[in-house]
């Protein structure tokens, strides 16, 4: 709480300092965005900025943590102001925002045709209430990594279902290599995990109408599968409630499990010279429960217009630009950004510099989005706080989550 405190008096004391529009006589469009990695925003604004004279873009490289930008971005638009004309947002950032009236609805700027270009689930993720309030620039989804050489050796087939994960880990797993590792602290990361196999087992946290079903047997399923994997079948060490990604990443890059749930961000990491993994993992969807079907969390970014900007509609093609084909593709070589277009995942000159991403194709196809709720953050509190007590066992799996459906209940009533 001190900790988010002092971000939101940090970001108050840097938009108290107003806006001020250089006196150039151009029109300048305004954003704040984590650093920088590879340079690719540099050159697609000097790009955009060479196709549209007249306008000017001033990327504000922020923090890199994403909860210091959203505060950031939170003190600017609740105070009116128009320091930034484009909000570059997570997606779990965006039914908060939109809720507020800080954003404004795209659906009269973007074609629905030009969505059909866009990865499914980043679509869904950029709507709330049924408006488009993002353009997709950057996807992202939770995967299941696995080590082929060590299913191969014992002519093991890749798991598709929980059973065959746990039965895979149990032949695999040695005194000193793991069968499988996860995010299991208790923040954010532990809901994105939590939710694919709730999603993978049948089940849901909310309903299309907005009713809390997270109590539900399926989910009682999913969650008694992973406390079992800890507790009853040993594939999951212990320490793993601990871990976030970079713990989870580590402890499978030396080659201490045979399974790791994580983001496609890992997967360049691993493939590094000196790696000892390397060349040996394979990546596929989340395994799904019985009779259930695969799923991915969804994560990633894009660009939102601020409510507040004097320059809507040259904010909007900013993010235009950001999103066509050539960019991401850019984005992607040059600073390794996931694309959000679908076209881009069989793409030759992708595929021939990181042959992964067809299948990363297929994984980002499940992806799909947190629940769309302005309380989201209250809720995934509540749901991080009991799913991390079952899988410490101070709480029954039924227990924890029928305590986490009253509070989450509670959080959307207010």
């Amino acid at each position: 709480m001190l900790r988010r405190l002092v971000l939101v008096l940090l970001a108050a004391v840097l938009s108290a300092c107003g806006r001020s529009e250089p006196d150039d006589g151009m029109i300048h469009i305004r954003y704040l965005a984590s650093p920088d990695v590879g340079g690719f925003s540099k050159v697609i604004i000097e790009r955009f900025e060479r196709a549209h004279p007249g306008l000017k873009v001033d990327m504000i490289e922020g923090p890199a943590a994403g909860d210091a930008r959203e505060n950031m971005y939170s003190t600017a638009f609740m105070g009116e102001e128009d320091s930034y004309d484009l909000a570059y947002v997570d997606v779990a950032w965006v039914p908060k925002f939109a809720a507020q009236g800080w954003l404004l609805p795209l659906d009269a700027l973007m074609p629905a045709a030009e969505l059909d270009n866009f990865l499914p689930g980043d679509v869904t993720g950029s709507r709330y209430q049924g408006k488009l309030y993002r353009v997709p620039i950057q996807s992202d989804g939770g995967m299941l990594y696995y080590r082929k050489d060590l299913l191969a050796e014992k002519n093991i087939p890749v798991p598709r279902t929980w059973e065959e994960l746990v039965s895979a880990a149990k032949k695999t797993r040695t005194s000193s290599i793991a069968g499988f590792v996860f995010q299991g602290k208790q923040y954010e990361g532990l809901v994105c995990g939590f939710l694919e196999l709730v999603w993978g087992f049948g089940g849901d946290l909310l309903d299309s109408s907005g009713n809390v079903r997270i109590e539900e047997p399926p989910a009682v399923a999913a969650l008694s599968a992973l406390v079992d994997a800890i507790h009853v079948d040993g594939i999951v060490p212990q320490s793993v409630l601990t871990y976030q990604e970079e713990e989870t990443r580590n402890v499978f890059q030396e080659g201490r499990a045979v399974f790791m749930r994580n983001w496609p961000y890992a997967w360049n990491l691993m493939q590094q010279e000196g790696s000892p993994v390397r060349g040996k993992i394979g990546i596929v969807p989340m395994v799904a429960g019985p009779g259930g079907k695969p799923a991915a969390t969804l994560g990633g970014w894009g660009f939102a217009v601020s409510a507040y900007s004097r320059h809507p509609q040259e904010a909007y093609a900013v993010a235009e630009f950001f999103a066509s084909a050539e960019s991401q593709k850019l984005a992607f070589f040059k600073g390794g950004i996931l694309p959000s277009r679908r076209a881009l995942y069989s793409d030759p000159d992708v595929l021939k510099a990181a042959p992964h991403m067809k299948d990363l194709g297929r994984v980002l196809a499940y992806a799909r989005p947190r629940p769309t709720h302005p309380r989201w953050p209250r809720m995934s509190d509540a749901l991080q706080m009991h799913v991390s007590a079952a899988l410490s066992r101070q709480e029954e799996p039924a227990e924890a989550l029928r305590a986490a459906a009253v509070e989450i209940r509670a959080a959307a009533r207010r």
